[in-house]
């Protein structure tokens, strides 16, 4: 509806720059510039080449999101923008965009976590969130398991991994597979011609002793690397395919097993799955398949809005608009480890807007 909040989202927390337009919780744009081609050679995102890649496609993103919406600058409600966690490098450009279109269209600007973002881009597929909300979030940096009651102000850490992220073991095993980078695609792609009973990798931190929703994928990555090496060593064939099926098996079975314990044991009857992680086949199936036995109803975004993009933080704009929560200052500075306790960076008390930077105007196509 055009009185619904409509929102211009930044997002620059790693190696994708991008930009959505949200009003309300409808989705009218989600442009997105990849540098994942940059870093395929290195095997990993690089800081110094995401953050310049930020650089060159800001602009042109922005534009191509605001053309796709069909909108004016000046049409706009508010502007958000990641403020953390992520590269602080990466952060900075997407932050230091925003306060500049913020100040040059006389907007209010909304820094926001990354991480709570991830949850709330579920709106625009699945409607409103429900209260509470239990989410299990996968990605290359995080693994977590949070409990939300308000998606604009209280989400709390139940559960995250203690060393590798699930999305960062993925990566890892594909290295050692010679699968290439991002490897959790790869890994899916391949595990389905394989058998994931074929080998009994670990499952991390399941014992009666072992923290019930913190996660743990440095020890199964490690299985998997020394499986494959005595392997070549005695000079046999790696069934690359099966132990793709069976490295994916181990890490979606932990996760699904202590996301829908944490639901039973919060009376939680949804699940959320976000992050990039999320668009893994076999995940989507274990989680489907454990909540239904369990009675939980699960939501789970297309791939599109599980990997990072400027929709999920436009969402979470367009919510603090519609709940009137206060904006971020003008100074707003970005944060690498930004908390998830923290979902925005409000103003401190009296922070203005700050003076028009007209080239910012220019830039962003101003009087259009």
């Amino acid at each position: 509806m055009a009185d619904e909040p409509l929102v211009l989202g930044i997002e620059t927390s790693c190696d994708e720059t991008g930009v959505g337009i949200v009003r309300g919780t409808t989705l009218l744009a989600d442009a997105v510039a990849s540098s994942v081609n940059d870093h395929a050679r290195f095997g990993g995102v690089v800081p110094e080449i995401a953050s310049r890649a930020h650089l060159e496609a800001m602009i042109p993103t922005i534009r191509r999101a605001l053309d796709t919406a069909g909108v004016k600058p000046s049409d706009l409600d508010g502007i958000a923008v990641t403020a953390g966690p992520g590269l602080a490098g990466a952060l900075l450009v997407g932050v230091s965009a925003a306060k500049a279109y913020a100040w040059a269209l006389d907007k209010p600007l909304y820094g926001v976590n990354h991480l709570a973002s991830h949850i709330c881009v579920d709106q625009l597929e699945h409607g409103p969130l429900p209260s509470p909300t239990m989410a299990l979030l996968v990605s290359g940096g995080h693994s977590s398991l949070l409990l939300s009651e308000d998606i604009t102000s209280d989400v709390r850490p139940l559960g995250a991994t203690i060393d590798d992220a699930a999305g960062e073991a993925f990566d890892k095993v594909a290295r050692v597979l010679g699968l290439g980078f991002p490897g959790g695609p790869a890994i899916d792609r391949r595990a389905r011609e394989g058998d994931p009973r074929a080998i009994a990798f670990p499952r991390g931190l399941t014992g009666p002793r072992d923290p019930e929703y913190d996660f743990s994928f440095s020890g199964l990555k490690t299985a998997v690397a020394r499986w494959v090496e005595a392997k070549r060593r005695a000079g046999e064939d790696v069934p690359v395919a099966d132990v793709a099926a069976s490295f994916q098996e181990a890490v979606t079975d932990v996760l699904t097993r202590k996301a829908v314990k944490a639901c039973k044991d919060s009376g939680v009857d949804h699940l959320m799955i976000g992050g990039g992680v999320a668009a893994n086949s076999r995940l989507r199936e274990m989680a489907q398949q454990r909540c239904d036995k369990a009675g939980i109803r699960l939501r789970v975004p297309r791939p599109g809005l599980c990997t990072d993009n400027g929709a999920m933080v436009a969402a979470l704009g367009a919510e603090m608009v519609r709940r009137g929560r206060p904006a971020s200052a003008t100074d707003l500075s970005a944060d690498s480890s930004l908390p998830v306790t923290e979902v925005h960076v409000p103003a401190a008390d009296g922070a203005g807007h700050g003076d028009v930077h007209g080239h910012a105007y220019r830039a962003l196509g101003g009087g259009r």
